[in-house]
């Protein structure tokens, strides 16, 4: 069974930073895909940053400000945020599509005050 675990949210400041992590456990093979996702109050679920096999792709309104990166050997996936902004305020999971599934994680609160 395939679990993500997720890490590092909290409330910061505007202009401040954050790293949030995402480990896979189990028996986890073949990723094809790895990013994370938010939803703020009232709003849909939106993409913030993934890492496919073609390439990673951000949300224009983190262009610049937010990283997503890999670990292959820890199954492990990382957003470091930079430059936050009271709009980056919501709750970001994780995404792991591999094996023809796709799983998620619990969800990280992030909140950014102004």
């Amino acid at each position: 069974q395939v679990q993500l675990v997720e890490s590092g949210g909290g409330l910061v400041q505007a202009g401040g930073s954050l790293r949030l992590s995402c480990a896979a456990s189990g028996s986890i093979f073949s990723i094809v895909n790895m990013g994370w996702y938010r939803q703020a109050p009232g709003k849909q679920r939106e993409l913030v940053a993934r890492m496919r096999n073609t390439g990673t792709n951000y949300a224009d309104s983190v262009k610049g400000r937010f990283t997503v990166s890999g670990d292959n050997a820890k199954n492990t996936v990382y957003l470091q945020m930079n430059s936050l902004k009271p709009e980056d305020t919501g709750v970001y999971t994780c995404n792991v599509i591999a094996q023809s599934r796709s799983y998620w994680g619990q969800g990280t609160q992030v909140t950014v005050s102004s």
